[in-house]
């Protein structure tokens, strides 16, 4: 019961950390983005849900999900000030830009081959 419990809140962490991942990116990769992984996560988000509503009671799945949740956002936060304590705002900024456009490509590479 507990390893079943485990997994629903590892679902939900999984699935959510990526969703909120998207708010990271600029609009342009925000967009592919959501259309090829967010779409995705947000079913794997639903059936995270439906696993815990037909395994746990109504009760410790709704726990479950606002645990998730705030796991991810308190994981965000601290993520960020982390990121910003240890680099200089330009190095972020490289950063990002590198992962966007990585992002890009690597989608029309997966269309196109």
């Amino acid at each position: 019961m507990i390893l079943k419990y485990a997994t629903f809140l590892i679902g939900i962490i999984w699935s959510y950390s990526i969703i909120k991942t998207q708010s990271v990116f600029s609009k342009k990769a925000g967009l592919i983005f959501k259309v090829f992984i967010s779409n995705v996560s947000w079913l794997t988000l639903l059936a995270a849900c439906y696993f815990g509503y037909k395994n746990f009671s109504i009760q410790y799945t709704i726990i479950g999900i606002i645990a998730g949740i705030i796991i991810v956002h308190i994981g965000f936060h601290f993520l960020s000030k982390f990121l910003i304590s240890k680099f200089s705002e330009k190095n972020l900024q490289l950063t990002k830009s590198f992962f966007e456009y990585t992002l890009i490509v690597w989608v029309i590479y997966y269309i196109f081959f």
